[in-house]
C-alpha cells in the first residue's frame, strides 16, 4: 500500500491558513504548555538560574528548529514530522518508531497540560496539594475536549486562533505588572555557582517542552498559503515571541517569590507569584488565564495528536483497529488518543510527566536531524556544521536530565526505556508482518487507487 505525499496530505487538509493564524496556532501551543506548566518544574531543577534555563532552551530549540525551517522550505506537507522521517529514513522502523516517539511526547504534553489546569483551577479553594481532586478535574478536561472534537474541527480552528491571543496578552500583562511590582529586585535569581551543572542542564531539557510547539505548524503546510515561506516564518517569529514572553514571566516571578517558594508551588507557581503582588485579585485573573490557556491547549493538542496518529495509520506506519467503532480512522484514533493522556493524568505527577515527554521528544529530535544530515542535508542545503551542533546539544542536554533523574527518580529511567524498547521492538514487528493484515476492512476507510 504505497502513497504519496500529497495523498496523505490531502485527506487532512483544512481551509486555507495565513501567517498569522500559523504564528497564533504556534505560540498558542507554546505558551499554553510551557509557562503554567514548566516554570516551577525548571526551578526545582536549576535553582536561582530558572530564568536563564528558558533563554538556554531557547538556543537549543533555535538550533533543533534549523532543521525543520530547511525541511519545510523543500517539502511543505501536511504531513509534518512524519513525512520528514519518511523522506529521511524511508517506510522502516526508524520513521515508525521515531514518529511513535513523537506523537507519545505529545500525548504525554497533553496529559501535563490537563494535570496544570487542575492545580491551577484548584487554587480558587482551600484543598491540599496532593488532593484527590487534581486526576479527577485532569480527566474531566480530558473528557470534554474528546466531547468538543467529536463535535466538530471549525470550532477548535477558531477557538484556538482567539486563545492564543487572550493567552499572549494575558501573559504580558502578567509579565509586566510584575516586574513593575518587583522593583527590578529578583528574590529568587542570582549567578551564584550552586545554580549551575547538572541541574541547569536538566532544567533546559525541560524548558524544551516550552517551545517544541513549533513543530504544530510544520503539519500546516499543507493548507498554508505560500508554504515554502510562510512555514519558516511562522516558526522563527513564534519562537521568537515566546523566548521574550519567557524570560519576562520567569523575571516576574522570580521577582516576587523566592526561590523556595517557587519550588514549594511549583504546580501553580504563577498563580502564587501574583498573590504577594496584587492579591487575591490578582490570582484569580491568572487562574483565569491559566485555565483559558489549558482547556484550549488540551482541546487543540486532542485534534492534532489525533490527526497524527491517524495520518501515521493511513501511511501503514502503525496498527490499527476499529474494534467497531463508527467514523473515519481520526475518530478512532481520537478515542486511543485521550484513554492514553487519561491514564498518563490520572496516575503520573508533572514532574514525572514532562520528564517522560522530554525524553521521548529530544531522542525523536536528534534523529531527526541525523537523518538530515544523512541523506538530506545536501537537497534541501542545510549546513552539515549547524546539524551536528544540534546533535550535540541534544545530546548533552538529555544525558544531565538522565543523569538528574536517576539520582531523583530511577523508576521514570525505567519507565522510558521500557516505552522505548516496546515502541522500536514493536514497530520492527509491526512492520515485518504488516502485509498479512493491515487490509483495507481493518483499516475502515476507503479503498485507495495506488
Amino acid at each position: 500500500m504505497n502513497h504519496s505525499q500529497d495523498d496523505h496530505s490531502s485527506q487532512y487538509r483544512e481551509d486555507s491558513l495565513t501567517l498569522p493564524g500559523a504564528i497564533a496556532m504556534g505560540t498558542g501551543v507554546m505558551i499554553g504548555a510551557g509557562i503554567f506548566a514548566l516554570t516551577g518544574q525548571m526551578a526545582e531543577q536549576a535553582g536561582s538560574l530558572f530564568p536563564l534555563a528558558f533563554l538556554s532552551a531557547a538556543l537549543v530549540t533555535a538550533f533543533s528548529a534549523y532543521t525543520y525551517v530547511k525541511m519545510s522550505n523543500t517539502h511543505p506537507s501536511a504531513g509534518g514530522i512524519a513525512m520528514y522521517l519518511k523522506l529521511a529514513y524511508g517506510e522502516g522502523t526508524m520513521t515508525a518508531g521515531c514518529s511513535l516517539l513523537m506523537y507519545f511526547s505529545m500525548v504525554i504534553n497533553e496529559s501535563l497540560v490537563a494535570r496544570t489546569f487542575s492545580n491551577y483551577a484548584l487554587q480558587l479553594f482551600d484543598v491540599p496539594d496532593d488532593t484527590w481532586l487534581i486526576p479527577v478535574l485532569a480527566v474531566g478536561l480530558l473528557v470534554f475536549a474528546f466531547i468538543v472534537n467529536i463535535l466538530g474541527n471549525e470550532f477548535i480552528g477558531g477557538m484556538s486562533l482567539v486563545t492564543a491571543f487572550i493567552k499572549i496578552g494575558g501573559v504580558a500583562i502578567f509579565a509586566g505588572v510584575g516586574l513593575w511590582l518587583s522593583g527590578g529586585s529578583f528574590r529568587s535569581f542570582s549567578l551564584q555557582p550552586e545554580s549551575a551543572g547538572g541541574g541547569f542542564l536538566a532544567a533546559t531539557a525541560l524548558g524544551i517542552l516550552a517551545y517544541k510547539g513549533f513543530t504544530t505548524i510544520t503539519n500546516s503546510g499543507g493548507e498554508l498559503e505560500n508554504p515554502q515561506k510562510n512555514v519558516s516564518r511562522a516558526i522563527i517569529i513564534s519562537i521568537s515571541i515566546c523566548v521574550v514572553i519567557y524570560l519576562l514571566v520567569a523575571f516576574a516571578v522570580a521577582g516576587n517569590l523566592s526561590l523556595e517558594e517557587i519550588i514549594q508551588a511549583r504546580d501553580y507557581s504563577l498563580a502564587e507569584a501574583a498573590r504577594p503582588a496584587l492579591g487575591e485579585y490578582a490570582v484569580w485573573f491568572t487562574v483565569a488565564m491559566a485555565i483559558v490557556a489549558t482547556i484550549s491547549g488540551v482541546i487543540a493538542s486532542a485534534f492534532a495528536v489525533s490527526r497524527m496518529l491517524a495520518m501515521l495509520s493511513e501511511m501503514g506506519l502503525v496498527p490499527h483497529r476499529h474494534f467497531g467503532m463508527p467514523g473515519d480512522i481520526q475518530k478512532h484514533t481520537l478515542v486511543y488518543t485521550i484513554v492514553l493522556a487519561i491514564a498518563l493524568a490520572a496516575f503520573f505527577d508533572l514532574s514525572r510527566i514532562a520528564s517522560l515527554g522530554a525524553i521521548f521528544y529530544i531522542i525523536m529530535d536528534a534523529a531527526m536531524h541525523w537523518g538530515v544530515y544523512r541523506h538530506l542535508r545536501e537537497e534541501i542545503g542545510a549546513n552539515g556544521l549547524i546539524l551536528i551542533t544540534a546533535i550535540m546539544l541534544d545530546a548533552v542536554i538529555l544525558a544531565a536530565l538522565i543523569y538528574v533523574k536517576g539520582i531523583a527518580d530511577p523508576l521514570l529511567l525505567i519507565v522510558a526505556a521500557v516505552g522505548l524498547l516496546l515502541i522500536f521492538s514493536g514497530e520492527k514487528w509491526f512492520l515485518t508482518w504488516k502485509p498479512a493484515y493491515l487490509t483495507e476492512s481493518d483499516l475502515g476507510t476507503h479503498e485507495h487507487d495506488d
